[in-house]
Parts: structure tokens; sequence; C-alpha cells
């Protein structure tokens, strides 16, 4: 068995729990947990630094494609960072995600 973790970066707080909150209710994520992180990238030609919030949606392998979709579709950023982790836990974790 194996987790799906999508590793998404957010301008706010708010923006991550709303997401957060959408997938969960739809059965789409399993869990999220969110953090607040300082990013330094570059944009338009110049070297951004920024305070961002990360989420780490837990999800099975299947309704991995489903819910990356969900967040492109309503994610604030022109261009979202949706990274897909897969990895493995405890079993009992594993099948609590699945279920």
């Amino acid at each position: 068995m194996a987790i799906a973790l999508a590793y998404v970066t957010f301008p706010d707080e708010g923006t991550a729990k709303s997401m957060a909150r959408n997938l969960v209710e739809a059965k789409l994520a399993a869990c999220t947990n969110i953090f607040h992180i300082a990013s330094v990238y570059e944009w338009e030609g110049k070297v951004e630094d920024s305070e961002e919030f990360v989420a780490l949606f837990k999800t099975s392998p299947e309704s991995y494609d489903e819910m990356a979709a969900a967040i492109e579709a309503a994610h604030p950023y022109d261009v979202p960072c949706i990274m897909r982790l897969d990895v493995t836990a405890n079993a009992a974790y594993e099948a609590w995600v699945r279920s």
C-alpha cells in the first residue's frame, strides 16, 4: 500500500484551510497539514522573498489525479506548485487514508 501526498503552496492560511476543508469534505483528501513557510523564488524576472503557507494533502494514489485537478482549478496562483510525493506509512494509517 502507499499514500500520495500533494505538496502545495498558498498565499495565505485562509486559502490553504479553505482548500483543505473542501477537499476533505469532497473525500478527495483524508487529511491536510498546513505550515507557515518562507519562500525565495524568481517570478517575472525578479527574485521574490515572501511568506506563504504549504499544505500537505494526503490521499490514495487512485484519488490523486482528481484531487490535483481540483486544486489546480481553484488555486489563486497563475502557476501553482502542486508536487506529488509517493510515501509509505504504518499499515493502520494507510488503511485510514484509503478509507
